[in-house]
């Protein structure tokens, strides 16, 4: 018994101990490009205390794109021996009150409970589900393996499992920092349904480069500062 009492101890120590590693503080600036022309920034930043996070994070339109307004990503949460938990996660869109969307996680009931246009969707909730924002940041938390990643994350609408490959691939400078990568990529023979992810090895796993094809165009997101406490 006293065995498993210290046992216990240990795992507790060293959890908190992982907790207490990661940054307290981290912002993150990104240049968004639409087919190769500038089409928007994005700031983030993540805030936690070991057990309770905040992440914010917002796109400013570049020329004509600005006048859809500001989109203002946030989400909050718990910090556990699984990394982030998500409480709520919101989406507004410049001042459009109907393109607000709000997920609540329901974890004693095992729910999603999704408002979109003020009406109500529930989706059952899996163990390890992130929402749009929070799930490069649980990354710090899990680092992914090569191979088969798999990511359950909810975007406001709709709650969807992604299947990712791992793999090592060169090193890269970014925001005048050498980072070794670790990219994951959906590996979907259409373009049209691809995603793909730059993780800097070397800084926490943070997300350094992104791409994805909407509506017929490639979206490639790039860090361009990096601010870590």
């Amino acid at each position: 018994m006293r065995f498993k009492y210290l046992l216990l101890i240990y795992i507790l120590g060293l959890w908190c101990g992982l907790a207490q590693a990661q940054p307290k503080q981290i912002h993150l600036e990104y240049e968004v490009k639409r087919d190769g022309k500038p089409f928007a920034t994005v700031k983030e930043d993540f805030t936690q205390d070991g057990k309770t996070y905040q992440i914010q994070s917002v796109t400013k339109g570049v020329g004509i794109y600005a006048l859809f307004g500001e989109r203002v990503l946030t989400s909050a949460g718990d910090v556990t021996n699984e990394g982030l938990r998500p409480k709520r996660f919101e989406l507004k869109q410049g001042d459009n009150p109907k393109k607000t969307l709000i997920a609540d996680f329901d974890w004693t009931q095992n729910q999603l409970n999704m408002q979109v246009k003020g009406k109500l969707k529930t989706e059952p909730l899996q163990p390890g589900t992130q929402d749009l924002v929070s799930y490069p940041y649980q990354f710090m938390f899990r680092p992914p393996q090569k191979g088969a990643v798999n990511v359950t994350l909810t975007t406001g609408k709709k709650l969807n499992t992604y299947q990712y490959q791992a793999e090592e691939v060169a090193p890269q400078t970014l925001a005048g920092q050498s980072v070794n990568i670790l990219q994951l990529d959906t590996m979907k023979g259409n373009d049209a349904d691809r995603k793909q992810l730059w993780l800097a090895t070397n800084l926490h796993y943070l997300l350094m480069r992104y791409q994805q094809h909407e509506d017929g165009a490639l979206l490639e997101q790039v860090i361009t500062k990096i601010s870590i406490q």
